[in-house]
């Protein structure tokens, strides 16, 4: 028996932009269900080709799920409220980097990934749909 712990990212409209953007990064299998798929579940019926839930599985066991918040939801917050962020860390540098090289495309960057007083490689940003974003490479050397 095992259990999971995964971010689940909340977004206005733009969710299967959002999730195909980070699966052409982590690649692995992306399952997206619309609102209309389950009728009569949430959203209104506007909001059916809206995603209900997304979910991304990688190759290497990262999952992130991600859905539209339906209009009844509104005074929810979304990626963009801030307030927590999505951590990759590891020891696989060449794969981290990727990573980082690629969500960095359109983001803002709040600290650039370099060589952290605390010994590893840190950097942290908000990529272009507002979701934080921090990596952390284990006793990393700086590029």
């Amino acid at each position: 028996m095992s259990i999971h712990l995964n971010p689940y990212l909340s977004f206005r409209g733009n969710a299967r932009e959002a999730m195909e953007f980070y699966h052409s990064i982590f690649g692995g299998e992306l399952r997206l269900n619309r609102y209309d798929s389950i009728p009569g579940v949430m959203g209104d019926g506007d909001e059916g080709s809206k995603i209900m839930h997304g979910q991304l599985d990688t190759p290497n066991g990262l999952t992130l799920m991600g859905a539209d918040m339906p209009e009844s939801m509104a005074d929810m917050p979304d990626v963009t409220v801030g307030g927590s962020s999505v951590c990759v860390w590891g020891e696989d540098g060449e794969q981290i980097r990727a990573y980082w090289t690629a969500l960095s495309e359109g983001a803002k960057i709040n600290m650039p990934f370099e060589k952290a007083p605390w010994g590893d490689t840190f950097g942290d940003l908000r990529d272009r749909y507002g979701v934080n974003w921090m990596f952390s490479l284990a006793d990393g050397p700086a590029e």
